[in-house]
């Protein structure tokens, strides 16, 4: 059940509290802390004080009701006169702690939200430090006419009053409204990819995490499909290889998450034989999912009584989730070096094989690449091994001959039985010099490794992916396998607004429809706003932002002058991101300060609630047309001329626009058009004409203005 009891406030106030504390403790999954019992008995004592006026009406009680997406329990709900309350007590407290605020305001937000049977009514959150000597007075509508109640704070001797001023403030009078099927209601959250990746490490699935609402949301068709590959391939001992293509936020690296953890445990035990790991390129994403999950681990086990050190948990994470450079350094090691004759070779001086099947290869069966898009092109990886690594602390390999694709494929190869590789590809999200798009892994397929089965989708027409030249490039490829199944073509990152990535796509491409798909997206309340005003911009985010959601500033790492906006760029590093995403609003080091800014190497793959993303000079409309330009770090900006490189700042606004699962804030900044005494620009590095043509465009739009 979602709950641990529930009742009319009759019953509950007739029947003895020990039934009810009893009914509590036998509902409850796991070992019950003794400040957790002792919680249960002052709420109940208390409540049966309390609710006493009401007693005769159709009113439901319900004790920890589960919200899934937040992986936590509301003490208690009163379902009253059609009003809802959310209760969260902090017994033996007398202060009001702003974490403890924001706790009940998240539990209001979550029903409001994702529960189907609470969209249209009104949600009260309460915050009660029992010794707290005041209660709240005053009630404040929120900025969004959503009927959710600023939170209202009272001691356990004000309760009862309070909710009574509730109810003549609502101006509801007692009525006979049936609440049971409020507690069956359709749960239908959509997580913030550290949300869901907490939820899947605890076992469950994507279907308990995402919403289904929709026909076309397929994450968990997506899933089964290649589940059911991978267990071919093991059954018929074969290679083969899934590209699991998607709309920015889609959903594709949850499908990767589930995958790993439902191959890796099974009912609960590690699976050491048939195991999967997942890996990505992006080292903020691994860095911030590995401490979320850690934090959470530890904090649980905390809360069981068990003794246990953050690094135990990180380092069991780590297993889980890695950087794939590891991976592949763990594979270069084994090779003979140098290359000879341009072909990769085992040198069984430096590796052996830990039984037959294995082969010289790694131990899991299924490898998961996130991000598969942006593995290095030949050229790249080639001179990253001939200097050694980024640091020259890494093993050199001259003249290595394949692309980092290649090489992935090959090192899976090695494994003598089976094996599958899942490669979890963004259409048009390359953003950094040598990365090489979905093309590089299918020339590889179609030269180097033609037994291996490829699983694909065939809709991938679009630009984005290859050129448009996905289903062409394959044509001569015989063990291709085309499903729609595989293509993740509605976004799950916002669940207000499921055409935010085709707007996107049209507004970078010019195309005529943005004028309507931006309407459409109004119509399904997902804000977006232009700007010229950074301080309204901010502005803007703190109002709208409640509990514990997320803003943050976003710029693209070409972007030069934001400095005279006070906007400083997050410093490279992933203990940097870890701070700027997970870090809650008391600490300057958050996002949610809106000082420091990410671009978008620190934040794919990741998501804010909210967010403004400042438009710089380093790509300007101009006669229809997107110029390019790069500062030269001293005084002017200098046009881009390579067709790769404006691919890659392009995909950088594509990145950038679809991070905000609520709203966005499009900051172009006016620039400086002031004059020095000589007559002469006083910033020429900020000139308006570099900005003008950009807002002008995103106006014409339509763009709300703030």
């Amino acid at each position: 059940m979602r709950y641990l009891y529930s009742d009319v406030f009759g019953n509950f106030l007739r029947k003895d509290s020990e039934s009810i504390f009893g009914e509590l403790v036998d509902n409850y999954h796991g070992e019950i802390i003794g400040t957790t019992k002792e919680a249960w008995k002052g709420e109940i004592a208390l409540l049966k004080k309390v609710l006493v006026p009401w007693s005769n009406e159709n009113a439901q009680i319900i004790f920890e009701y589960n919200i899934p997406r937040l992986g936590k329990r509301i003490d208690v709900v009163l379902l009253l006169r059609g009003l809802i309350f959310c209760l969260e007590f902090k017994v033996g407290q007398k202060v009001a702690l702003q974490a403890d605020v924001e706790q009940v305001m998240d539990y209001a937000l979550d029903l409001k939200n994702f529960h189907l049977f609470s969209h249209d009514k009104k949600i009260i959150p309460i915050l009660i430090p029992t010794q707290h000597q005041s209660s709240t007075t005053e009630f404040k509508p929120s900025v969004y006419d959503d009927g959710i109640y600023n939170p209202l704070i009272t001691g356990e001797e004000g309760l009862q009053e309070l909710i009574e001023k509730v109810l003549e403030h609502a101006g509801v009078s007692s009525q006979d409204e049936n609440t049971e099927n409020w507690l069956i209601s359709p749960y239908s959250p959509t997580p913030t990819i550290i949300e869901a990746a907490r939820t899947l490490y605890e076992n469950h699935s994507v279907e308990d995490i995402t919403r289904h609402e929709a026909d076309k949301v397929s994450t968990d068709q997506t899933i089964d499909y290649i589940l059911n590959v991978i267990e071919n391939s093991k059954n018929n001992r074969e290679k083969s290889i899934c590209f699991v293509t998607g709309v920015p936020g889609a959903g594709k690296t949850l499908v990767g998450l589930d995958i790993a953890v439902k191959q890796t445990y099974k009912d609960g035990v590690k699976d050491k034989e048939n195991g999967a790991v997942y890996l990505s390129g992006n080292g903020p994403l691994v860095a911030v999912l590995k401490e979320a999950l850690a934090r959470d681990n530890w904090r649980k086990c905390k809360e069981k009584g068990e003794r246990k050190k953050l690094s135990d948990s990180q380092r069991e994470v780590g297993e889980f989730i890695q950087v794939i450079h590891n991976y592949r350094d763990n594979m270069l090691a084994k090779i003979k070096n140098p290359v000879e004759n341009g072909i990769v070779k085992i040198d069984p001086t430096k590796a052996v094989k830990p039984d037959e099947e294995t082969g010289f290869g790694e131990v899991e069966h299924v490898a998961i690449f996130d991000e598969a898009q942006r593995s290095w092109t030949q050229k790249r990886i080639a001179d990253y091994l001939k200097r050694g690594g980024t640091y020259g602390n890494k093993l050199k390999v001259p003249n290595f001959p394949m692309s980092e694709a290649e090489f992935l494929i090959w090192s899976l190869d090695q494994r003598e039985d089976w094996a599958t590789i899942i490669c979890l590809v963004g259409g048009g999200q390359e953003i950094n010099t040598g990365e090489a798009g979905i093309a590089e892994w299918i020339e590889a397929l179609n030269n180097k490794f033609k037994k291996w089965k490829v699983y694909i989708s065939d809709k991938l027409t679009e630009p984005e992916y290859a050129e448009g030249q996905v289903t062409e490039k394959l044509k001569g490829n015989p063990n291709v396998n085309f499903s729609d199944k595989l293509h993740l073509a509605v976004s799950l990152r916002s669940f207000r607004a499921e055409t935010l990535s085709n707007f996107i796509h049209s507004l970078l491409s010019f195309n005529a429809n943005a004028v309507d798909l931006y309407q459409e997206i109004k119509k399904r309340k997902y804000p977006i706003l232009l700007t010229r005003d950074m301080d309204k911009a901010r502005q803007w985010l703190r109002e709208h932002a409640r509990g514990n959601e997320h803003t943050g500033i976003l710029v693209t790492k070409v972007a030069a002058r934001f400095k005279p906006l006070a906007v400083n760029v997050l410093a490279q590093g992933d203990e940097n991101a870890i701070h700027w995403f997970l870090e809650d609003k008391t600490d300057i080091r958050s996002s949610n300060y809106l000082e420091d800014a990410a671009t978008e190497i620190q934040v794919q793959g990741l998501e804010l609630d909210y967010a403004c993303v400042l438009w710089d000079a380093d790509m300007r409309c101009e006669n229809g047309v997107w110029t390019y330009h790069k500062f030269n770090g001293k005084d002017k900006w200098n046009h881009e001329n390579n067709d790769e490189n404006k691919k890659y700042m392009l995909n950088a606004y594509r990145v950038l626009l679809t991070r905000a699962r609520q709203g966005l804030v499009i900051c172009v900044p006016e620039g400086n058009s002031n004059k020095t005494p000589e007559g002469f620009p006083e910033d020429p590095t900020r000139l308006p004409e570099f900005y003008d043509g950009t807002y002008e465009y995103l106006k014409s739009l339509g763009l709300d203005l703030l």
